[in-house]
């Protein structure tokens, strides 16, 4: 929906009194409706600000890697649904993702790593630069990335925050000239633990030092197929949670110069998603639904103005689309507050529909037993319930 649009429509209902159904299904007879009268911005319900979850991703990106990273493509979503799952004394903390690719000789560094993303909450950003990773020669130096890692990112000072590094390769684990040992053993006095994750047969992995790396940071070591399709389970409740996924774009409102390019960079993450699978666009609607981790107050003003209630009336004529120019201070409120409000609706039922899902995929899983986790995302996933257990944290 254009901003116009919006405007058009926020007019009319403000005009006529009358309240728009948000309902994602046209099946679903429990429609909500909204109070546009009383809508206002909603506050970040329940989320910590004392502490983070911070996740560093590190990929080999050498030539035998296409199956790892189309894995990490696949699995994100599952990822992020993972620690977004987690809370610290009853509340969701922020969540934040970096992502690092090594062992490719295109990189221009003499270790061949790369700093990918920083630690960010703009998971359009991960996705957009995951997809964009490809392959190329190959000289794996895992203790060179994890020292740049864990030393250059921004990590939480919080001894609360639960700060965890996941490198994921296939050659042995002390090639290069930074001992992995140091670094990782620097990593975990800074409360930062390292995960191993070997592609290949777990007693390769052992003796490649994969495991000892895990051993030394605190963290699990795990091995992987690679080259293993990612499997995906339908469930009946994708069509509807996907519905759900375009009505909660409509609600976004892009501002300031490169707005509308956050925008599209939005749809287009959609769509690299539903090009892994449907389940996989399901999987990233969830995440969207989630305020600890889906936040986009740099382009979107909706949550622009949740975390800052004053913005809208302090923000500059040239900040705001064109379909908005002219128009009154009070009148952008209101249509961000209409907007709002219908988001926290449907962020509402996605929750819910998730929840049913996630109960369909756990009876499927339990039937086929455990065939199908051998893939980097079921790996981290188990790895984090283990380590927030032991820091704290409850699913």
């Amino acid at each position: 929906m254009t901003t116009l649009k919006i405007l058009a429509v926020a007019a009319a209902f403000l005009n006529s009194g009358t309240n728009p159904a948000i309902s994602c299904s046209k099946n679903d007879p429990k429609s909500t409706e909204l109070t546009v009268q009383n809508a206002s911005i909603s506050p970040l319900n329940n989320i910590s600000k004392d502490n983070k979850i911070q996740v560093a991703l590190l990929l080999d990106t050498s030539n035998s890697m296409d199956g790892l990273i189309e894995q990490a493509k696949s699995r994100l979503w599952n990822i992020v649904n993972t620690l977004t799952s987690l809370k610290y004394n009853g509340q969701t903390p922020q969540v934040e993702i970096a992502l690092y690719e090594y062992g490719n000789d295109g990189i221009r560094d003499e270790n061949y790593i790369r700093q990918v993303t920083p630690l960010t909450q703009d998971l359009d950003l991960v996705s957009e630069k995951l997809f964009a990773l490809r392959t190329n020669g190959g000289s794996e130096y895992c203790g060179a990335v994890i020292r740049d890692a864990s030393a250059n990112l921004n990590w939480d000072g919080n001894e609360k925050s639960m700060k965890l590094i996941y490198i994921a390769g296939n050659e042995p684990f002390n090639q290069g000239k930074i001992d992995y040992k140091d670094v990782i053993s620097k990593a975990k006095n800074k409360n930062i633990y390292t995960n191993t994750i070997y592609c290949g047969s777990r007693e390769e992995g052992i003796q490649g030092l994969w495991q000892n790396g895990a051993t030394t940071g605190g963290g699990k070591y795990f091995n992987i197929d690679s080259d293993k399709k990612v499997i995906y389970i339908e469930t009946p409740y994708d069509i509807r949670i996907s519905e759900c996924n375009s009505k909660l774009n409509d609600t976004y409102i892009y501002y300031g110069n490169h707005g509308s390019e956050y925008k599209m960079k939005q749809i287009t993450q959609d769509k690299n998603a539903e090009v892994q699978s449907v389940s996989n666009l399901v999987e990233r609607t969830v995440s969207k639904s989630k305020k600890n981790a889906y936040k986009n107050e740099h382009w979107d003003l909706v949550d622009k103005a949740e975390k800052d209630d004053s913005f809208i009336i302090n923000m500059k004529p040239d900040e705001l689309p064109d379909e908005f120019k002219g128009k009154s201070k009070e009148e952008i409120k209101k249509v961000v507050s209409i907007k709002s409000a219908e988001r926290e609706k449907i962020q509402k039922e996605i929750e819910e529909l998730s929840k049913k899902r996630q109960a369909y995929i756990d009876a499927e899983m339990k039937k086929r037993g455990s065939d199908d986790s051998d893939d980097l995302g079921k790996a981290i996933e188990n790895s984090i319930q283990e380590l927030a257990k032991k820091n704290g944290y409850s699913l």
